[in-house]
Formats: structure tokens, sequence, C-alpha cells
């Protein structure tokens, strides 16, 4: 009987250590399953796709006139492409247009006249006088309009109040003005004021009645200065340094001032450049342009 007894709870036992060994095991495939399935999330979304981006570095070489309000939309656009990187080269769009025709990096240009990306667009016509061809095919828009401003040192010693009393102090040699550069957009918007009035530019430099700068912002300086009487700039510019605006030059006057913007076919990032291109038309980026005195055209 003892024997009998001691055999059932060697039994008993055997079966005890079974149970739990498969227990054990199914606990073990369970395990398995769930990380062959997908949901184990280290490293990686549940799409499969990583985190994080690779890190990318857009170069934008932009007219002078855009530097405060670009510089604000760098930081709204983090928000957005975290991996981002945008790297600004502010300066006269002619000077730009150069820089990018000698081998420059640049993803995207933005110029503050027509005239320097028609040089440098294969499309742009007449202008594209040396055949270059550094636009990206369909990638070109035109931006924003800024307006040409008569802007005056505070308390406008001088009591200058019109392009129209501008012109015949001018003729009269009462007054000393400052301008851009013939190879700078601002320059050459007022060269047209100047053929709008029958000025002739060369004898007021003679005189000693016109002062240039290299790109509008030097222009704007010297009327902040007051080291001048009055200057020719954009309104954006005159916004941006609080300075006061007696005047304002209309399309008759001086033409449109259109910005055009696009991605160039040497860059090494175009997808990039294009979604960022594209997200200076947001609303977002529209409230910033807007704030200082562009108006978006797309």
């Amino acid at each position: 009987m003892k024997k009998y007894l001691s055999l059932l709870l060697a039994l008993a036992l055997c079966l005890s250590l079974v149970a739990c060994g498969g227990n054990n095991s199914a606990a073990s495939n369970g395990n398995s399953a769930q990380n062959t399935s997908g949901n184990d999330t280290s490293g990686s979304d549940a799409s499969g796709e990583s985190d994080t981006a690779e890190p990318v570095e857009l170069i934008v070489f932009a007219a002078a006139s855009m530097q405060e309000t670009l510089e604000e939309i760098q930081d709204l656009y983090k928000e957005v492409a975290p991996n981002v990187t945008i790297v600004y080269s502010f300066g006269s769009s002619g000077t730009l247009k150069s820089q990018i025709q000698e081998g420059a990096d640049c993803d995207i240009f933005i110029s503050a006249s027509p005239t320097q990306m028609n040089q440098l667009d294969a499309n742009g016509g007449e202008e594209n006088t040396e055949g270059l061809d550094f636009v990206l095919s369909d990638s070109r828009v035109d931006l924003l309009e800024n307006k040409v401003t008569l802007a005056v040192p505070e308390g406008n010693p001088a009591g200058i109040e019109s392009f129209d009393q501008l012109a015949e102090l001018l003729e009269s040699g009462e007054v000393f003005l400052a301008m851009g550069n013939s190879d700078v957009p601002v320059g050459q918007y007022t060269q047209k004021i100047f053929n709008y009035y029958g000025l002739d530019e060369a004898t007021l430099a003679a005189d000693g009645k016109l002062t240039y700068g290299s790109n509008v912002k030097e222009v704007t300086t010297f009327v902040s200065e007051a080291t001048v009487d009055c200057g020719i700039i954009y309104a954006t510019d005159a916004y941006s340094a609080g300075l006061t605006v007696v005047d304002e030059a209309t399309a008759e006057m001086c033409g449109q001032v259109i910005y055009p913007a696009a991605v160039l076919n040497i860059s090494q990032h175009q997808a990039e450049a294009q979604a960022f291109l594209d997200y200076l038309s947001t609303d977002d980026a529209a409230a910033v342009f807007e704030s200082v005195g562009f108006t978006p055209l797309t």
C-alpha cells in the first residue's frame, strides 16, 4: 500500500512539472509572436518609418530687403521641418545672381526684380543674354510685391513731401538724395523714376546731388543716419527702419516691384528646397510678409 501511494505522489509531481513547462513555453511563444508582429516600437514608428528625418541644410540667396521677414519665417519653419536648417545669404539681387553664376552653392534664389531671375532662367527671354540655365523647371513663382517709396530722416529737415517736389529740388540742386547702384533693383527702379521726370542722373551725380548704396539696406542706413535729405527705398525697408514715407511711386513711374523665387537646378536637395519655397506661400508666411508691407502674390 505504501509503495502504491509513493507511485501516485511521484506521478502527480511529474504532471505538475509538465504543466508549468507548458505555460512558460506558451508565454515565450506569445512574446516571440508579439516581437515579430511589428508591435516593438524601438527605433521606428508603427509604419516602420524612422522617427527622425535626415538633416538637410538649405542655402537661400535672397534680396537684402527680405532679411527681417525671412529670419522670422526661419524660426517658424523649424517647427514644420525640424531636420531642415536654413542658411541665408542676403545682398543685392545683382550680386547674388553673379555669385550663383560663378558657382556658389545655392538651393533657392529670391530676387527683388524679375531681371536678375530672368538672367539665370533659360526661359528668361531677352534678359538672359548669356544663355544661362540655373532655374529648376516649373519651380519659379512670383512670390511678393513691394512698393518703391520716398523716405526721409526723422523730422524731415528738408521738408520734402512728394516725388514731384523731389524732382524740382533735384533740378534746382537743393536736395541730396540716396539711391541704389545701377546694378541693384532699387537703383534700377529709381532710374525709371528719373526717366519719368526727365532727370539726367549723370548730371545730378556730377553735381554731387546723389550718393549711392550697394543695396537697399545701405540706402536705408543713409536715410536713418540723416546723412542725406531723403532716399528712395522699398516700403518694407522704411517700415523695418521706422522711417517716415512721404510718397509712394506708382506703377506708371517705375513699374511693379515683383519678387520672383525659384529652386535652382544645381541644388542637391531639390525636394526639400521646393517644400520650403511652398511654405513661403502659406498663410503663416504671408502674415509675416504682410506685417512689414509686402503683398503676397501666391
